[in-house]
């Protein structure tokens, strides 16, 4: 059941602990590891020589930018209004395969600028240093948002020397500090004014002279990126794309409920193709690896970036490149819109965009550069995975292979069209606001937006009479969007220019329109604009239609249910649509279930009708109000045959292989329902009496008292929460509720609630998905923490099974030793069918 939970204390576990985990884990090397040939010492090649190594599609090459020693271990690069690239250098990852001295603060921000106009930059000023492994960085306000987990920063440079001389705090709890592949980064202006990161749970945004949070979905787990409409692209390191197909701030709206669209997979083909055998840190598991030693399917996909330049051939605007740095590859996606839905295809036969013969080339950042040309940022260092995880396989595999030395580089590449010409070097910090609003319809995704962030942070009352009237006449769509977007960044948005451009002939300026009038909707304005977009209600695209139930599902009146009961009766089949409105009729679902159920155009059965009913049940179900749920199923018992199937669908199904743990809802007596539904099939039946009791039922066994923890158990528990926090936290996520795409929840698991025997195998043994957990199928790879000895899997398991008001029965090191035992070697990860055969 998804709920709220009570914040749990969490101990924040140093890069000390980290270290002695890894030691712990080059201890226990795999049977059978030796897959690839003996390792080769791999040379260290000339930036141009590297750049030779790429094996770009044919029309394309690479140039070099940037290069040790002006720059080492970049991890992102940004540039600024007059062209200069800002450099984030992690100089402290991985000093060597122990990670010794990692805590040492030698990162830094360097600015890099070309004086000579060849290309190339010859001039390096250090911003800001002195920081241990520096995260990620955003350009805002004439300074910089600067990330060093657990904090951020902003920094300025007040007196023109370049150098930075006022440092703020603006957050302390940017991530929890020790294992950097698992640490919130991006801090990515987004066009609706917030800055946007990955693998955190908040947006920030500086207004009225301070720095304020919203809390937003988790997304992605290293890089963010927008294409030209504001939808946010991101991914995890098995899962190369997924996406925000609804802002993602409206999947928050119902506790009860997991909308998926601000988290969905694009790219269903995970499989990657390196031009060469490479050190993987699990290349000794079964089929991780092709019989001549190449990455079979993505490990470290990160950072993905919409193409937006308009340097690059007709077919490339729009796509999305991402990096794989363990294989020396990037990726180039296609991406196809139909019907609201987005999917993602590699355009080339078992191809990369990028597949370098280099084993040094580690690709983690990429950029839209103002000159329209694709930027690489590689940071070239060979240990690129870190020692938390560092197998004793892959531990030989970087020593054999010398990957260990020249770790002092790190290089910048722009990839562009043979023969081309860049465009222009920019120079917004002295632009005229005139000039700025010009630049708002420019073919180049970076000069609108970095003339759009300019235009807000000045706020000039002179900007905005030509703002609305390039919003409501302007030629150029893009140019209208991002002037709407300009004025709400100003706080000058109004009802004349909003009612304007609900009328506008682009579909995607009038769901911007629709988005923009929410504040109005939440004012004493919505008498006046509410009718205006009910206007809409009619409206059959995709975008539009998917907007307008985000919007007006929230709004609960009369009029605007009719006309989302209408808009749901023929677009409930679209699984983004029905999320829509799940998420905006929070505590409303039974009243709007009753609203539906007798309405003419929902009386003929549709497959998204039923579903969207089914979800609605099982979120008043899952509140556990027991008013509520006796509710639920009077009109169950009320409603016609499909209908009533829909509604009883939404009780959690029953199976007890996997020992669920449901929570149950107590009635004061029988529901009277329950005798009328006397057309219940068997399964139907046990998915009711599975959650539904009352006093005097036949056959109810009311659970039995937690059990208290002894001091022994408590003491493991205590030692859990750091384990958990470190290690599982990072994908699990410190309130249980896992992430989309990256790893399944705990909270209320039937895995983690069920048979300990089961979870000690998961943990030992590694897991490889299909897997159903709370009725959804997760497709992962969960690798081994055999690594870690019996005392700590256990304190680990035990924290899992007792927190968030969970009741199972804590986990004993001696259990721990005796699954160990059993599996002896095996190195296979475990399947769905193999753990349900264990009891």
């Amino acid at each position: 059941m998804k709920r709220s939970s009570a914040a749990v204390a969490m101990t924040v576990i140093g890069l000390a602990c980290s270290i002695t985990l890894a030691k712990n884990a080059k201890n226990d090397s795999p049977a059978g590891a030796a897959i690839l040939p003996v390792p080769h010492p791999v040379p260290l090649l000339s930036p141009e020589d590297e750049a030779k190594t790429f094996n770009l599609p044919p029309g394309f090459h690479a140039e070099v930018v940037a290069c040790e020693p002006m720059i080492q271990h970049p991890v992102q690069i940004e540039f600024d209004p007059d062209g200069r690239l800002w450099v984030v250098e992690m100089r402290g990852y991985m000093p060597d395969i122990d990670g010794t001295g990692e805590d040492k603060p030698v990162g830094r921000i360097s600015v890099l600028e070309d004086t000579n106009g060849d290309g190339r930059m010859d001039k390096a000023t250090v911003f800001l240093d002195n920081l241990v492994l520096p995260r990620a960085m955003g350009l805002v306000e004439g300074g910089a948002l600067v990330a060093v987990p657990p904090k951020v920063f902003f920094c300025r440079d007040r007196d023109g020397d370049g150098k930075a001389d006022e440092k703020v705090e603006v957050t302390a709890d940017y991530g929890l500090g020790g294992n950097p592949e698992h640490q919130p980064n991006g801090l990515m202006m987004g066009l609706d004014n917030w800055i946007w990161n990955a693998d955190y749970s908040k947006r920030f945004r500086y207004a009225g002279g301070k720095w304020i949070q919203d809390v937003v979905p988790d997304l992605g787990q290293w890089g963010i990126s927008q294409d030209d409409y504001g939808r946010l692209f991101h991914n995890t390191n098995s899962d190369q794309l997924r996406a925000a197909l609804i802002p993602p701030q409206y999947a928050n709206r119902n506790p009860y409920y997991r909308s998926g669209g601000a988290n969905v997979q694009l790219a269903k083909d995970q499989t990657v193709w390196p031009s060469h055998d490479t050190a993987e840190n699990r290349g000794y598991s079964k089929n991780f690896l092709r019989p001549d030693g190449t990455l079979r399917e993505f490990t470290a996909a990160c950072a993905p970036v919409v193409y937006r330049g308009d340097l690059f051939p007709k077919g490339f605007e729009g796509n999305v490149f991402l990096c794989e740095p363990s294989a020396n590859v990037v990726r180039r996606n296609v991406l196809t819109e139909a019907n609201g839905m987005v999917s993602a295809q590699n355009p080339y036969e078992q191809k990369e965009f990028i597949a370098s013969t280099y084993e040094r080339f580690r690709p983690v950042n990429l950029a839209n550069g103002p000159d329209g040309a694709l930027y690489v940022v590689d940071m070239h260092h060979g240990l690129i995975q870190h020692t938390v995880f560092v197998t004793s396989y892959a531990s030989a595999q970087y020593l054999g292979r010398e990957l260990n030395k020249y770790l002092n580089t790190g290089r910048i590449f722009r990839i562009v069209p043979d023969g081309a010409k860049p465009g222009m070097k920019p120079h917004l910090s002295t632009a005229s606001v005139d000039e700025l609003i010009g630049d708002l319809s420019n073919a180049n995704g970076w000069w609108r937006d970095t003339a759009q962030r300019l235009l807000v942070e000045k706020n000039e009352k002179g900007a905005v009479a030509p703002l609305k009237k390039l919003a409501t006449s302007g030629d150029n769509a893009l140019g209208r969007l991002h002037a709407l977007w300009t004025l709400e960044g100003m706080g000058k948005l109004d009802e004349p220019t909003l009612t304007a451009e609900l009328g506008d002939h682009d579909a995607k300026v009038r769901s911007a329109a629709i988005r923009l009038c929410e504040p109005m909707l939440a004012s004493k304005k919505r008498d006046e604009m509410l009718p205006r977009i009910l206007a809409l209600t009619g409206d059959k695209d995709p975008d539009v239609r998917l907007q307008f139930v985000l919007t007006v599902s929230e709004v609960g009146t009369p009029g605007s249910d009719e006309a989302l009961a209408k808009v749901l009766a023929d677009g409930s089949a679209n699984g983004l649509v029905r999320d829509a409105a799940i998420t905006g009729l929070h505590g409303r679902e039974l009243e709007f279930l009753d609203f539906i159920l007798s309405r003419p155009e929902w009386e003929k059965h549709s497959d998204g009708q039923a579903a969207l009913i089914g979800a609605l049940a099982q979120c008043v179900i899952l509140q556990g109000n027991p008013k509520r749920v006796s509710g639920l199923m009077d009109l169950a018992a009320a409603s016609g045959e499909w209908k009533t199937t829909a509604i009883l669908d939404g009780f959690p199904a029953v199976d007890k292989r996997k020992g669920i743990a449901h929570r149950g809802v107590l009635m004061t007596a029988e529901p009277p329902a329950i005798a009328k539904l006397t057309g219940m099939t068997k399964d139907q039946k046990a998915r009711i009496m599975a959650i539904v009791h009352w006093p005097g039922e036949k056959g109810y066994v009311p659970p039995p008292p937690v059990k208290p923890l002894t001091a022994e158990e408590q003491a493991r528990f205590n030692a859990g929460v750091g384990i958990y926090t470190m290690l599982c936290g990072q994908c699990h996520k410190p309130d249980g509720l896992g992430k989309e795409g990256l790893a399944p929840p705990l909270l209320d698991s039937e895995w983690a609630l069920g048979s300990e025997n089961r979870m000690i195998h998961i943990v030992l043994g590694g897991l490889h998905g299909p897997i159903t957990v709370e009725g959804r199928v997760y497709n992962l790879d969960m690798p081994s923490w055999r690594m870690l000895d019996d005392e700590k899997i256990a304190d680990a398991l035990t924290y899992v099974r007792r927190a968030w008001n969970h009741t199972a029965s804590p986990i004993d090191p001696a259990a721990v030793k005796k699954v160990r035992e059993e599996i002896g070697t095996r190195t296979d990860p475990w399947s769905e069918r193999e753990l349900l055969l264990i009891k």
